[in-house]
């Protein structure tokens, strides 16, 4: 069989890429669809019992609030509790700072800053729970799972920077129907989410983590006039721990009775982000809202006793955090939630705080208001809030939960007839409907006893209970047909690959046996094997840093036995080259410990955190002059030394000082980076990395070529010179933007890239080139790990992604939070371009006559395929694990999460080889451009 072709190669490759994305795309749509739910809202015949009258929903739109208000009241048989709802989010906070946890009180720092709220508690006079969220535990998904009681898809975590208009049944709108009129203050995702429903709003953006002030501010400064004026109904208070600035948008056009406010506080969420839990900022923060919460329950108290109006304020957090202030992981600390109710008749008797769930306080707040239930809430109601109000209306409460969530059922079922549905929790809800209507006849004849209203309301609460675990974990159903033909398409291009890679490989070594392997070679795909098996595991996908670790330090440690063994070159510098990476790979495992599971152990990081600024500033100046001096001496290494390279020397060592007065002057003050002087100086810093970076691309073989006249010579250093400035570029960014106490790991990944980049090209152990390519590939995958990644959502870096940012974009945001979590992957994808150029390829180029597209072929065919090849198998293999997990418990917790980051990776490959790919050709054709020039 002959050799393929340039063109060929470089067609098959494109259709294996386009295939991959194919597949992906179909696999990705077909496994997380947007959450199917019932079309249309709830209406009168809520009210009624399940039937099968397909025209059960009859038309009600066309009422009037007043009308409609007045139906529901009447067939509800419940008066409604409140006359106004005060609904305050505070983004971010965790129950147990307000709650405690496990039994006990809160630390006394933290009891200390909510004084008001925690005498309301100890008094009895506010019901507290803590409020589980499900993951992905972020805004989002978080605020619809509260407003429609249903369990929102795991894509809405994307959804959550691109927010759209909520068109599924939910209690704002049901609100709005029968004439509520609403205010909204804070985040404007609810402004989103709920467009043209509020009478007068003011929406901040939630994503400018930095602000940590300003968006609380914009807040409260409306809330004396709102809370004076008595023209709402719900009033939405929305508070972040961050929040940007916001444009206050009154309307003086409508002042009936508005019953609803809306208050999201984004302030404290911002404080976690930027400083964790411990934030010297988070105190202050604490007793901000606590000052709120006394002037809104003060104002609400003398509004009874002046109106006569019952006003019922909810604090609720959409979310918790983890240590480092991040969320959107399953942890306990993520999804512990608060849920405080205050108001008139609310009383707590227990010592302790139950747990619910967030999706309860849909049907709650709608019983309690007088309006049908959302038609996909999968919640049941708090009982503790309707003992104020008589038996009968408690238990007609729990019926009209049941059978909201009995449609619901039946609504989901496949395998039953309408009507009826043939499970336990049917037969749950027939026990309790006959309970209830026994309750009901002894009722009337005055000898019911207290016993069958409790085995009532027990049984009911069995149904409920049991219904809203049913629906809340029934795995949505799949396209069977469309994820296979994801799969199917994918493994294609997976064979497609690898068939392209062993054909290749028969070119280069045509004297070599294939089937015969030397242990470095061997390891390679041994780790790939160990690494697909091991993500059948939840336990070691939450710990996969451990593997790559491991994996990576055993095949240096081969690497070294063969150096030893070889004695060819220099075997003095190989040994130590491979001792540098093999040191710097263990400093490397040590310096974050634990993904999730055993994040609590001691390691470097947290030592230093500890230690403070006083250990951390060193690091990071000693880690600068490690990138420069490096980036110094391999361009002093160049044969053709020009006046381009000095140029170059010369941009990033200006460059470097830059940021390194940058790291100085601005981080590790906790809040002088969002300054403008801070802002200005970053600008500057992305303007002239961009720039040099780009100008040396595609700069570097026009001054070469005038440098030397030699084709291969040109190459080579045109590629060492662009290979060069991509690394040392990326590293000084890294250290713009990653945390300050990963500095060194970006420097320590970047000395093994380079070291193992000079072991093979200096002949080390006879390493081939697809066996070093794919090291540099294992390297950045364990380096990934080094930085703080785990396989949850949580360690990404939020607050990261808007350094340099004067205001919120989410493109820009988006892309440097890309740059910030894939730092060492991509790292060690662009180090292939200097890979190639020290590589000895000189029995092609010299051959001048040799056909360019051989050239380009020869070249850029292991530098392109390996990494698509190992990351396709990662990918194919991984899906189909996600496939056959499909119904497991940690689904949502543990594998989906990790199947958005091996998505992610999959994309940052593909960018990766396509520079590399693009600069290598780019480099070539010009070379070849200017010899035939000026030979012409």
């Amino acid at each position: 069989m002959g050799s393929l072709t340039c063109a060929n190669f470089t067609l098959l490759t494109a259709l294996a890429i386009l295939l991959q994305i194919t597949g992906l795309s179909l696999f990705v749509f077909g496994f997380f669809p947007i959450k199917p739910a019932l079309s249309g809202v709830s209406g009168p015949e809520s009210f009624r019992p399940p039937s099968c009258d397909s025209t059960e929903a009859q038309n009600h739109t066309d009422l009037h609030p007043d009308q409609l208000k007045s139906l529901y009241q009447k067939l509800s048989e419940i008066p409604p509790s409140y006359d106004r709802l005060i609904l305050m989010v505070i983004d971010g906070l965790p129950a147990e700072f307000v709650l405690g946890r496990d039994d006990q009180p809160p630390s006394k720092i933290l009891k200390d800053s909510m004084p008001y709220t925690q005498s309301l508690l100890a008094n009895k006079m506010a019901l507290g729970y803590h409020a589980k969220a499900a993951p992905p535990t972020v805004t989002l998904p978080r605020l619809k799972a509260m407003t429609t009681g249903s369990i929102g898809g795991f894509l809405d975590v994307l959804f959550n920077f691109n927010t759209q208009a909520l068109l599924e049944d939910n209690i704002i709108g049901q609100l709005f129907r029968i004439g509520w009129k609403m205010v909204m203050l804070g985040d404007e995702t609810w402004l989103k989410l709920f467009p043209g429903l509020f009478t007068r709003h003011d929406g901040v953006s939630s994503f400018f983590v930095k602000d940590t002030v300003q968006v609380d501010h914009n807040v409260s400064r409306h809330l004396s006039y709102e809370l004076y004026h008595s023209d709402w109904n719900l009033l939405l208070l929305r508070v972040n721990l961050i929040v940007a600035r916001q444009l206050y948008i009154a309307s003086t056009l409508e002042f009936s009775t508005i019953s609803f406010q809306i208050l999201h506080y984004l302030g404290l969420d911002h404080v976690g982000h930027l400083g964790g839990r411990n934030s010297v900022m988070m105190g202050p923060k604490l007793q901000e809202m606590d000052d709120i919460i006394k002037l809104i329950h003060s104002s609400t108290i003398k509004s009874q006793e002046r109106d006569h109006t019952r006003t019922l304020l909810v604090v609720v957090s959409d979310h918790g955090m983890q240590g480092n202030g991040n969320h959107g992981g399953s942890s306990y600390e993520e999804t512990d939630s608060l849920a405080l109710f205050i108001g008139p008749g609310i009383s707590h008797v227990s010592a302790t705080y139950d747990t619910i769930s967030q999706v309860d306080i849909t049907p709650t707040l709608a019983l309690l208001f007088g309006v049908p239930i959302p038609k996909n809430n999968a919640g049941y109601l708090i009982a503790d809030l309707f003992h104020p109000i008589g038996d009968h209306q408690l238990l007609r409460a729990m019926e009209l939960n049941s059978w909201q969530l009995l449609r619901l059922l039946q609504a989901k079922a496949t395998d039953s007839t309408c009507g009826s549905l043939k499970d336990e929790s049917s037969s749950l809800y027939l026990d309790a409907a006959a309970l209830h209507g026994s309750w009901k006849s002894k009722n009337v004849l005055r000898s019911a006893s207290n016993n069958d209203l409790k085995s009532t309301v027990l049984a009911y609460n069995e149904f409920l209970r049991t219904a809203s675990n049913q629906l809340s974990r029934r795995a949505t159903d799949k396209p069977i047909g469309l994820l296979a033909l994801g799969v199917m398409t994918m493994l294609l291009s997976c064979v497609m690959f690898l068939g392209l890679l062993f054909k290749l490989g028969q070119e280069f070594y045509p004297n070599i046996q294939t089937h015969k392997f030397h242990l470095p070679e061997a390891l390679v795909g041994g780790i790939i094997v160990i690494i697909v098996l091991s993500m059948g595991s939840s336990s070691l996908v939450e710990e996969e840093q451990y593997l790559w670790h491991f994996m990576t330090s055993t095949f240096f440690l081969v690497l070294l036995h063969k150096t030893i063994k070889s004695a060819t070159g220099n075997v003095t510098s190989q040994l130590f080259l491979v001792a540098v990476i093999l040191i710097s790979g263990r400093i490397l495992k040590g310096w974050h410990q634990g993904g999730v599971n055993w994040t609590h152990l001691p390691d470097i990081s947290k030592s230093l955190e500890i230690c403070g600024s006083p250990c951390i500033k060193p690091l990071q100046i000693i880690s600068m002059f490690l990138v420069i001096s490096l980036c110094l001496y391999t361009l002093s290494s160049l044969r053709s030394r020009g006046n381009i390279v000095i140029l170059i020397g010369l941009s990033y060592l200006s460059t470097g000082l830059l940021v390194l007065r940058y790291v100085i002057k601005y981080q590790g003050d906790g809040s002088g980076t969002s300054g403008n002087d801070a802002i200005l100086a970053v600008q500057l810093i992305y303007g002239i990395i961009i720039t040099s970076v780009t100008v040396t691309v595609i700069a570097s073989p026009w001054f070469m070529y005038f440098q030397s006249k030699d084709l291969v010579l040109v190459i080579k250093d045109s590629l060492y010179l662009s290979g060069t400035t991509y690394m040392f570029g990326w590293c000084l960014l890294q250290h713009l933007l990653q945390q300050p106490v990963n500095s060194m790991v970006i420097s320590l990944i970047l000395v093994q890239i380079i070291a193992t980049i000079y072991h093979a090209s200096r002949g080390g152990s006879d390493v081939k080139q697809w066996v070093e390519i794919a090291a540099i590939y294992y390297l950045g995958m364990a380096g990934h790990f080094s930085l703080g990644n785990t396989n949850t959502l949580a360690t990404i870096d939020v607050a990261g992604a808007f350094i340099g940012i004067s205001s919120h974009s989410t493109v820009l945001s988006g892309v440097i939070m890309f740059v910030i979590t894939y730092a060492s992957p991509m790292l060690a994808l662009l180090g292939l371009v200097m890979s190639i150029s020290v590589r000895a390829n000189n029995t092609i180029l010299k051959i001048h006559e040799v056909n360019t597209g051989e050239v380009l072929k020869t070249i850029l065919g292991f530098p392109c395929l390996v990494p698509l090849g190992l990351n396709s198998v990662l990918l194919v293999a991984y899906t189909i694990i996600l496939l056959v997990m499909r119904n497991h418990l940690f689904i949502w917790t543990v594998f989906s999460p990790k199947y958005i980051y091996v998505v992610v990776t999959t994309i940052c490959v593909l960018v990766g080889v396509l520079i590399v790919a693009s600069t290598v050709t780019y480099i070539i054709l010009t070379a070849v451009f200017l010899r035939k020039k000026s030979a012409s």
